[in-house]
């Protein structure tokens, strides 16, 4: 999405019209892998004079602090810092903070407490403009059906639209044929993205199951026993995540469930991932098995 050229944007800015500002940039994870390293050599005194005498401090996807909770801690104390000194903070996330799982409820409502940026994909115009910058720079003519063919099949990001470039460039030479629509879509027919994967609740259910080591049919059983509702909770929670299903239709999959017995279910596992590193690692394990 450009989160961190953005960042590193408003970096060069602040630099560039405030010279005499003390800048600071790191990521989340640096944030914390310093932090582990100042308590192993017991230099923390060092580690809050290096980030909380900041007059900036931009911190790049935020997101990996979410259920790390003395980092967090850390983090939060360091923001008090700067916020009552009127410092300026800035932080980038795959996320809002309302969505990120993890994430302690004291941060969650200080990152809301300022401005929100919501940073979309590039729309159509956008990477069409792209292609003919890039295709200006290297002289090249880039035919209109070809530009609008990538364009069109590059979905998530400015860098698939680049690495589809790339490889037409590359394939181009290579075989020494002229950019045209059929060479493209041999080219990069590897490479872009097929039809889109409809993701199902049955499928859900199945995944999730699998690691519990459960048969579907007994996430759908009329039990509040704990072995099997805390599997039904994640599922429940997982299909409002990855499915277009509605609440009601999710419940009816799950034995009939009320639709507000699902968003119970959904509030709750949202609850435990703040604390539950497994539980975490279990839920990105089922959604990463859809991609």
């Amino acid at each position: 999405m450009g989160k961190t050229h953005l960042i590193h944007a408003i970096g060069r800015a602040l630099i560039d019209n405030h010279g005499a500002l003390r800048l600071v940039y790191t990521s989340g994870e640096r944030f914390m892998n310093e932090m582990i390293h100042c308590i192993r050599t017991d230099r923390m005194a060092a580690f809050h004079q290096h980030y909380r005498t900041a007059d900036a401090l931009l911190i790049d996807d935020i997101h990996s602090l979410a259920g790390k909770e003395r980092t967090q801690e850390e983090f939060f104390h360091t923001f008090n810092e700067l916020y009552d000194h009127q410092k300026q903070i800035v932080i980038s996330s795959d996320q809002m903070p309302k969505n990120t799982p993890g994430l302690v409820e004291r941060l969650r409502s200080r990152f809301e407490w300022g401005l929100m940026v919501d940073v979309q994909p590039p729309d159509l115009e956008t990477k069409m403009a792209i292609l003919d910058k890039k295709a200006e720079m290297e002289g090249i003519r880039l035919p209109e059906d070809v530009r609008i063919y990538i364009a069109t099949k590059t979905k998530s990001s400015v860098r698939e639209l680049e690495g589809a470039w790339t490889k037409l460039l590359a394939y181009s030479s290579v075989t020494n044929i002229p950019i045209n629509l059929p060479m493209a879509q041999q080219a990069l027919k590897q490479l872009l993205p097929g039809p889109e994967r409809r993701i199902t609740i049955d499928a859900v259910v199945r995944a999730v199951a699998e690691r519990y080591n459960l048969q579907p049919s007994q996430l759908k059983q009329k039990t509040n026993a704990h072995e099997i509702a805390r599997p039904r909770q994640v599922a429940m929670y997982i299909c409002k995540e990855l499915t277009p299903a509605s609440l009601p239709e999710i419940g009816r999959h799950f034995g009939g469930k009320h639709h507000t017995t699902v968003l119970h279910s959904i509030r709750k596992v949202e609850e435990l991932r703040q604390s539950d590193p497994d539980l975490n690692r279990l839920i990105h394990s089922v959604s990463d098995s859809f991609n």
